[in-house]
């Protein structure tokens, strides 16, 4: 197989990577517009010649480990320090739980199992006869540590709460099941 002289084949763009130590310095600036600022150094060591701790700084993103405090209105939801609650609507349920899906691996809970689906999710909904007596032993959705996904009421057409709870909070697991 491989490149046909004269074939109508489209070309692919190669890029050379160079792993020399001694690479250009860039200093005051270049053409391709790369300023010292630009430029970090892995293998530097502070001053007084020892190895740096730690080469590499891995930051934890998402709301799992940098849980908002109480108060304002942290990206669309709102917390009081412990529980952080934020409502998703798109019209339909499985559009909301795909969203909802998404949010959660994006914020750190991909590992926390839910629901497959919207039909499994939909098992956990309390008959809507007895809706009002068996709310007083628990939520109208799916719950597992530290997550809830509840339908919410009055229903709203497409929507669910989201409830995410700080795993590192004092006491977490009594609170989260409301003891």
């Amino acid at each position: 197989m491989g490149y046909q002289p004269g074939s109508s084949a489209r070309k692919r763009p190669v890029f050379i990577a160079n792993f020399r130590s001694s690479t250009r310095t860039l200093s005051g600036g270049d053409d391709l517009g790369i300023n010292d600022a630009d430029v970090y150094d892995l293998d530097a060591r502070p001053e007084d010649g020892a190895p740096a701790a730690g080469k590499l700084r891995i930051v934890r993103n998402g709301l799992r480990y940098n849980f908002p405090p109480a108060g304002p209105v942290a990206e669309g939801g709102t917390s009081d320090g412990y529980c952080y609650r934020i409502t998703f609507a798109a019209g339909k349920t499985e559009q909301t739980y795909a969203l909802i899906v998404a949010y959660l691996t994006e914020q750190g809970y991909g590992n926390v199992p839910i629901p497959v689906d919207v039909t499994e999710l939909k098992q956990f909904r309390l008959p809507p006869k007895m809706r009002h007596q068996l709310s007083l032993f628990g939520a109208d959705g799916y719950v597992h540590n530290p997550v809830k996904i509840l339908f919410p009421t009055p229903a709203s057409r497409g929507a669910l709460i989201l409830e995410l709870y700080d795993e590192r909070a004092e006491r977490h697991l009594l609170k989260f099941h409301r003891r």
